[in-house]
């Protein structure tokens, strides 16, 4: 598997395991039994797979020495921003923080999916 198979397969990484972690943080809203320890992990692997990702992007632009389609990148480090937003607004949403954290989950998703569709990582 070369570097640009890994990113095109990583993306659906990024893409599935947000749309998870975010349907089950809005579920957690509304369901108390889903609160528990895992989904504060899985969420955190599902955001980290957004830098793993965009990390791959920048290695893969450097190596290859293509030009990745337009606003493709921009969507890839909009994710991270997200990210940051989603993280630096957890103590001041503590009571919607379930709700804070799957929307986020889900806009990062699909942040991905664009970037996917950009990229041609159908």
């Amino acid at each position: 598997m070369g570097l640009r198979d890994l990113h095109t397969t990583w993306s659906w990484v990024v893409i599935l395991s947000n749309a998870a972690a975010g349907l089950w943080a809005l579920g957690a809203h509304a369901r108390a039994a889903l609160r528990t320890p895992a989904l504060w992990w899985f969420t955190a692997a599902a955001q980290l797979s957004v830098f793993v990702e965009v990390t791959l992007g920048v290695v893969l632009l450097n190596r290859e020495g293509i030009e990745a389609p337009q606003f493709h990148m921009l969507y890839g480090f909009s994710a991270i921003v997200a990210v940051g937003i989603v993280y630096s607004y957890r103590q001041q949403l503590k009571d919607r923080q379930y709700l804070l954290y799957g929307l986020g989950g889900l806009f990062i998703m699909g942040l991905g999916i664009r970037a996917a569709f950009i990229g041609g990582g159908r």
